[in-house]
């Protein structure tokens, strides 16, 4: 989720959604990160934005 070409991004000021991101510690294995990598790699935007999308899309509830 490309915000445009040509538009700043600014500390603090959420783009794509209705809060900024902040810093959250998970655990994975060797071989989940490299898949979450892979997969991120391949819609072309990073892995914390794939697992965001990946969270977003199964929430039950909105966030």
């Amino acid at each position: 989720m490309a915000t445009g070409k040509g538009k700043k991004r600014v500390r603090n000021i959420p783009v794509l959604y209705d809060q900024p991101k902040r810093k959250h510690t998970i655990w994975l294995t060797d071989d989940a990160w490299y898949s979450v990598q892979e997969l991120a790699v391949k819609q072309k935007v990073s892995a914390s934005e794939y697992l965001e999308e990946l969270i977003r899309g199964h929430c039950i509830t909105k966030a």
